[in-house]
């Protein structure tokens, strides 16, 4: 290893990808340390750089404090950068496949910069093994240096959740390694440096790789068993939400709730995981039949709002429905992965008419996405079905009497993240 391995007092920081994850932080260090934040949408940039943020995760104020940081598309700006933290994008393909092409893509605009004595690090979820095996050949392909000897790399996977305003990236421990003991020392004060919480220094990047994936495994696989629950439950005519609520009495009754599993974690990690694990020889059982069970939730509920409305004698071909919501979480404007459009296709393709609401969504990107036009004003009085998708606070603070407003007489309310009383809706999962 070179003698210039060791880290400066003042490193200039590169954050690759400006999304959910990359931004917040960039605005940390771009408090302490001179940093750029790299997106390759121009748009996004200029945001940015104007002092906005469409994801609602950074405030102005919080931007304003980042006094050290600019953000740029332009990858000759990362040249002087010693330290490159990658947050891109993970998802998986139509297959359920992991799509490693964000990864690959920066990887390869990190590694033509890249230059002896800097450290990569990686934020992205991936399966173990993926930083040593996928991204380090690129690095070093793309600058000629050699892992361990010029760069070395870790691993500190993120734990953002968006839309939560308090547990925030200051406040949440985060998890560090490195792929030396000296670059694990080293990463692990980098980042101990900007969140009060503190850190878990994990004895190896692997390790950590792992720990994020089954983070929200084992969170898919609860809200699988929840759902689950609701079906049996629904078919015995109890109401889940009362037995959970008098199971919960118990200290060690874990408080899980059903409903559709999306977003940008939760639904897509558990395919990381099986994805290696069948690469290896074995072929899950649990965590896939969570998935397939918690994939299949849209079109529970389609069914459920279906059958409500037949019994209410309404012809179900031109059935007016409105759909309140269409993010995968509450006061979150993220679209990633949201399950809500699959009950949107299941009751679309039964010959209902959709019209969806959701005040958190940029009415372009759900157009752009998913090709749905958002309504803006919901029609009074006009609609035979109401499927409250997102908790958003503005449908809670419209009430069961705000929403209804929106049916026709007897129409159908489906409350299916139990924001109303049990008494106010006539559906509930």
């Amino acid at each position: 290893m070179t003698n210039d391995m060791k880290l400066s007092e003042n490193p200039k920081l590169a954050v690759i990808g400006l999304g959910y994850v990359g931004l917040p932080l960039a605005v940390e260090f771009g408090k302490k340390f001179e940093t750029v934040g790299f997106d390759i949408n121009p748009a996004r940039v200029t945001e940015i750089n104007n002092g906005q943020d469409r994801t609602k995760e950074v405030s102005e104020g919080e931007l304003r404090d980042a006094i050290y940081l600019t953000a740029s598309g332009e990858a000759e700006h990362l040249k002087d950068c010693t330290i490159f933290i990658v947050t891109v994008p993970t998802p998986i393909d139509s297959s359920n496949r992991p799509d490693l092409t964000p990864l690959h893509r920066a990887s390869q605009t990190v590694g033509s910069m890249l230059k002896p004595g800097d450290t990569v690090i990686y934020e992205s979820t991936v399966y173990p093994g993926a930083t040593e095996e996928v991204c380090v050949p690129i690095l070093e392909a793309a600058s000629g240096l050699r892992f361990n000897e010029d760069f070395v790399v870790g691993y500190s996977p993120e734990r953002i959740n968006p839309g939560d305003t308090e547990r925030r990236l200051p406040n949440i421990v985060k998890v560090t390694s490195g792929s030396t003991l000296e670059a694990a020392e080293r990463i692990d004060a980098l980042y101990a440096s900007i969140i009060p919480a503190g850190t878990h220094k994990a004895e190896s990047i692997r390790v950590a790789e792992a720990a994020k994936v089954i983070e929200n495994t084992q969170r898919d696989l609860n809200i699988g068993l929840m759902n689950e629950l609701a079906i049996i439950f629904n078919k015995l005519n109890i109401d889940t939400e009362a037995v959970l609520e008098a199971a919960g009495t118990k200290w060690n009754f874990l408080p899980f709730r059903p409903g559709l599993v999306g977003g940008h974690c939760i639904g897509v990690d558990p395919y990381y995981l099986t994805h290696k694990a069948e690469e290896i020889g074995y072929y899950p059982q649990i965590i896939l039949a969570g998935r397939r069970l918690n994939d299949g939730m849209g079109a529970y509920v389609a069914n459920q709002m279906v059958k409500a409305l037949i019994h209410r004698q309404v012809q179900i071909r031109g059935a007016r429905v409105l759909v309140l919501g269409l993010t995968f979480k509450e006061n979150c404007p993220d679209l990633r992965n949201t399950r809500v459009i699959d009950a949107i296709k299941e009751l679309e393709e039964f010959g209902v008419e959709i019209d969806v609401h959701d005040p958190w969504v940029d009415p372009k990107e759900a157009l752009d996405e998913f090709n749905i036009k958002m309504v803006s004003r919901p029609e009074l009085s006009s609609y035979d079905g109401i499927l409250l998708a997102v908790a958003h606070k503005q449908f809670r603070d419209a009430g069961a009497d705000g929403l209804r407003k929106f049916g026709r007489p007897g129409c159908v309310l489906y409350d299916l993240k139990h924001v109303l009383p049990a008494a106010d809706s006539d559906l509930r999962l």
